[in-house]
């Protein structure tokens, strides 16, 4: 059951990388561990906020991240960037479109709409529409803030994905970042006074388009949140319960499943 309409309820409904943990083929300790924590798939948060429901990304495994969740309705889709792990499950709206009997309001910017009619042409071109295909609204991103139905402020937050930009998204005092390996200082300006930051934090090593974990502490500790989640986690970064162990008291490593209430 959903919350009040004034609390935020925050799912991470995929805390993984590209690739999923476990990966396939690998017999590493964490792709093998017991612990459900260590099992992630790829990075997406759903959020019911002043009853909508919004969810951000629609990776390859937007459809069991639904079921998982239990989530009967869908008001909102938003978009970070266009790689594949992001976008790939937009056909599986389907179901919402059928139970809501309206097409799905989904926000991105130009270069990711170009990409997801490359990648689901039968969505856009009217030579394929017949009544099973998904259905879809389109929303522009620009660099100002946007509202959902007039209730609900979202403000974009450029950041670097090596050289590819890439949205993150902050609804009030919680923001949301993916894929982030830079943040211009102006765009860090954007995060300051926030409750609540997911971000995202690769592995351990240093890697070239993505946050480690030393970095994402590091941007925490600049930032200041009260609190902060890390995501988009590889099986690189070692055992849930060895790398929580070592992180501050508002820190904590997110996994698959975890709900976060704002206030």
């Amino acid at each position: 059951l959903y919350l009040t309409k004034n609390k935020m309820e925050i799912t991470i409904t995929g805390s993984g990388t590209s690739q999923g943990v476990p990966v396939i083929g690998c017999n590493c300790n964490v792709c093998t561990s017991s612990n459900p924590k260590d099992s992630r798939l790829r990075s997406s948060i759903h959020i019911f906020y002043k009853n909508k429901s919004i969810v951000i990304d629609t990776g390859p495994d937007f459809r069991q991240q639904m079921l998982n969740s239990k989530i009967k309705n869908l008001d909102a889709i938003l978009y970070t960037h266009e790689h594949k792990d992001h976008v790939a499950g937009l056909d599986d709206v389907r179901p919402f479109n059928f139970i809501q009997k309206k097409p799905i309001e989904i926000f991105c910017n130009d270069r990711v709409f170009q990409a997801l009619k490359r990648e689901f042409h039968y969505i856009f071109d009217p030579k394929f529409q017949y009544p099973g295909i998904p259905k879809i609204n389109r929303n522009k991103i620009l660099k100002t803030k946007f509202k959902i139905d007039e209730d609900i402020e979202i403000e974009p937050i450029e950041v670097m994905h090596y050289k590819l930009p890439v949205l993150g998204f902050r609804i009030e005092k919680f923001a949301y970042i993916t894929d982030a390996k830079t943040i211009k200082e102006d765009e860090k300006e954007k995060l300051k006074g926030l409750d609540l930051l997911i971000v995202n934090a690769l592995r351990l090593k240093e890697h070239l388009s993505h946050f480690n974990l030393e970095e994402a502490l590091n941007l925490i500790e600049e930032l200041h949140p009260k609190k902060a989640i890390l995501t988009h986690i590889s099986h690189y970064m070692g055992l849930h319960e060895e790398i929580q162990k070592k992180l501050p008291d508002h820190i904590s490593l997110g996994y698959d499943n975890q709900k976060i209430i704002l206030n």
